[in-house]
């Protein structure tokens, strides 16, 4: 018998029970559908991180705790930490060197999230990221430091609900808006910019910074001064390359946390599809026998049913794949709304990763039942009802 035959074979078994055929692979293409959604979140974010990092002007930043104490560290450098991370910086090759704030505001509604930066009004925002432009009204001024203004990303003055002019609250602190960002620049679209002043005293830091950007006149020179500084500060040094690793790293402990979960989910739709298998054997031991006494030999029987549960598994895999398409597609128009961004991407890599782990489901609840058909011995097969 040939390979068509065998195929053919094949889509009669499983096109003999439509129902039971079905339902098994909605339920494995459920599990894979899972899957493709979570780590979609973990390519989604690690492109936009890479995208947007390249936005970041400073080429090194200066923290008490680095990114041990995640992207945002808390306001812990003293007045004492700032001037001698300046003077040395500014000996090592630094242009511009740039203490920041960072606060952040946690909600049970992610539209009434906020982060907060403090910067010198002198320096503006442009000393953090590149190619900031106001949408409306105007950006930081000198003159606004120790007032109580802010500049607001498009997408943060959205969520708020405020304009130029309007007010909103940091920290249990009116401030009133000057400004509001041009939409579609990454990372800003969700910031809220005040002086850095201003914000030192809403978040009750009076003296503290969170963190110290500099911008080198060689940013080739990035990991020797971040080495240099941390080595004789005693603080924290890291190049964007260095905060882009440790991203890329925590992404990938995520990737494994998702998967792990996803793995429940596919176990049970592996189940199924074992279970759908064995059933098949054992109804159709008659039709093994008769393929046997007309001259099959046992590997085409056992080989009858690993196609029949790799059509199986690959039809939910086919699904399981378009299903996740359309729970990105859905994520990502929720994120856009609220960040501005697309926070799930199916990549070919993650495309290919799916349909393989539908294969191997495949294979794996195939392989007992199709060695138990390839070994029924005729006589018994012919004669069982």
């Amino acid at each position: 018998m040939t390979a068509p035959d065998l195929l053919r074979l094949a889509w009669r078994g499983l096109s003999r029970r439509p129902a039971r055929s079905l339902l098994t692979a909605l339920g494995l293409a459920v599990a894979l559908g899972g899957m493709v959604v979570f780590l979609s979140l973990g390519e989604g974010l690690r492109q936009v991180f890479t995208q947007q990092f390249r936005s970041v002007g400073p080429d090194v930043q200066v923290s008490l705790d680095g990114t041990s104490r995640g992207l945002l560290p808390p306001p812990t450098l003293d007045e004492a930490s700032v001037q001698a991370v300046r003077a040395l910086a500014l000996k090592l090759g630094a242009t511009q060197v740039t203490p920041v704030v960072t606060l952040i505001r946690q909600s049970l509604d992610p539209a009434q999230s906020a982060v907060f930066y403090g910067v010198p009004a002198v320096q503006g925002i442009g000393a953090l990221f590149t190619g900031v432009q106001a949408g409306q009204g105007r950006l930081l001024a000198a003159a606004d430091e120790g007032r109580a203004v802010a500049v607001l990303g498009a997408r943060a003055a959205r969520n708020a609900g405020v304009g130029v002019g309007g007010r909103v609250d940091v920290l249990g602190t009116p401030v009133r808006v000057v400004g509001v960002l041009a939409a579609g620049q990454g990372l800003t679209d969700t910031f809220t910019f005040l002086p850095l002043g201003t914000l030192q005293r809403a978040g009750h830091v009076p003296g503290r910074v969170s963190l110290v950007a500099l911008t080198l006149r060689d940013p080739a020179q990035a990991p020797a001064v971040a080495a240099r500084l941390g080595a004789q500060l005693r603080l924290d040094a890291q190049t964007r390359g260095d905060v882009l690793a440790l991203v890329g790293r925590v992404l990938r402990i995520t990737d494994v946390a998702r998967f792990g979960l996803s793995l429940v989910a596919l176990i049970v739709g592996g189940l199924a599809v074992a279970n759908t298998v064995a059933m098949g054997v054992f109804e159709r031991v008659r039709e093994f026998g008769t393929l046997r006494a007309i001259g099959a030999r046992p590997a085409f029987v056992s080989s009858l049913v690993l196609v029949e549960s790799l059509l199986l598994s690959g039809l939910a895999g086919v699904v399981g794949l378009l299903a996740g398409w359309a729970g990105i597609a859905g994520i990502n128009v929720y994120t856009r709304g609220l960040a501005g961004i697309d926070a799930a991407a199916l990549t070919g890599r993650l495309a290919l990763l799916a349909l393989g782990v539908g294969v191997v489901m495949g294979l794996l609840a195939a392989l007992i039942p199709a060695r138990l058909a390839g070994r029924l011995p005729i006589t018994e097969a012919l004669g069982r009802l």
